[in-house]
């Protein structure tokens, strides 16, 4: 079984989030977390603030402040 890079980690954390991973994707995930000190402080960042901002839908963003961070996601994505 491959090793989960921290790279890889941050892509698939929603479905870690959501348990939506396999259960071979859960145990790389948490065998990663498990050595990470980083990766288990970004999981439990992430966690935080989707229990500060609960539910958040689409059409509850204004335009442009959805286009901004669709901008941001494309940027990060691309670096």
């Amino acid at each position: 079984m491959n090793d989960l890079t921290c790279q890889e980690l941050v892509e698939i954390v929603t479905e870690y989030l959501d348990g939506t991973l396999s259960p071979a994707d859960r145990q790389r995930f948490d065998e990663h977390l498990a050595g990470c000190e980083g990766c288990t402080s970004y999981v439990a960042q992430i966690e935080k603030v989707v229990e500060l901002t609960g539910t958040l839908e689409a059409d509850d963003l204004a335009p442009d402040a959805r286009e901004t961070l669709l901008a941001e996601f494309r940027a990060w994505k691309d670096s």
